[in-house]
């Protein structure tokens, strides 16, 4: 289940040769996205193959994990903004294979239940693409959250706010809340990747190793999946035993 890999330039370089791998395969793929600095090669490396590559992305959809209530589109630190600018726009999609929850909606339940109902109605999620908080949050299920969520508000942690606040000018303006796939979402998907990268990650991922299937720790639901995978540098690998980890060079 634990895959360690040189550097992350490495598993961007894997994980996008297996997308596209994918994509060839089957171009109707529904793909479950993710954001934050942990992708931002992987999105990069795919860029660069599919410049080359050129597959069928007409029949592509996708739907992302999560997005902060009250922060529109074109904020620079919305999920949406994100996407556009690393993924979305290079790539030329339409926006009807583009898929985010929005946070800015009046009525929330009406937008969570009918995420979680576009996914089904998509047929589900080919392949999910995750990163993990380092309280072991996926996507923002923050701990507690039951296995059979769908689509949600959740109020985010503390420790979730400290960390994502770095990331805005003035750390106040982090929003409290956010739509977040549910797990269940999540664990539906036929294939799931988890991503994880940096020393500052290593406390996080000895824990998920010695945690049971247990929703005080949200990514260990992972562990009930039939087909999930977790790719992780040497350095947030380095607390986990080296008889637990496969080699990918």
């Amino acid at each position: 289940m634990f895959f360690i890999f040189p550097t992350p330039a490495a598993i961007a370089e894997h994980l996008s040769q297996h997308l596209i791998r994918l994509i060839r395969n089957n171009p109707d793929s529904k793909l479950g996205l993710a954001t934050g600095s942990t992708m931002e090669p992987v999105y990069a490396r795919l860029l660069q193959h599919l410049e080359k590559e050129r597959p069928d992305l007409s029949r592509l959809t996708t739907f992302n994990l999560d997005e902060y209530i009250g922060l529109p589109a074109s904020h620079p630190q919305s999920y949406s903004y994100y996407m556009h600018q690393h993924l979305f726009d290079p790539l030329g999609l339409d926006d009807s294979q583009i898929n985010l929850p929005n946070g800015m909606c009046t009525n929330l339940d009406h937008e969570c239940r009918n995420y979680s109902a576009a996914i089904a109605a998509a047929g589900g999620l080919d392949f999910q693409l995750l990163g993990i908080g380092t309280n072991g949050h996926i996507g923002f299920n923050e701990p507690g959250t039951p296995f059979d969520s769908l689509t949600h508000v959740i109020e985010l942690s503390e420790n979730t706010r400290l960390d994502n606040s770095r990331f805005f000018d003035n750390p106040a303006d982090m929003p409290t809340h956010a739509i977040t796939m549910g797990i269940k979402d999540i664990l539906d998907a036929k294939e799931v990747v988890l991503v994880v990268t940096g020393e500052h990650k290593a406390d996080v991922m000895n824990l998920l190793y010695r945690s049971p299937a247990n929703p005080s720790m949200p990514a260990s639901s992972l562990k009930l999946h039939p087909n999930a995978r977790i790719y992780l540098d040497q350095a947030a690998a380095s607390r986990i035993p080296a008889e637990a980890l496969y080699h990918v060079e």
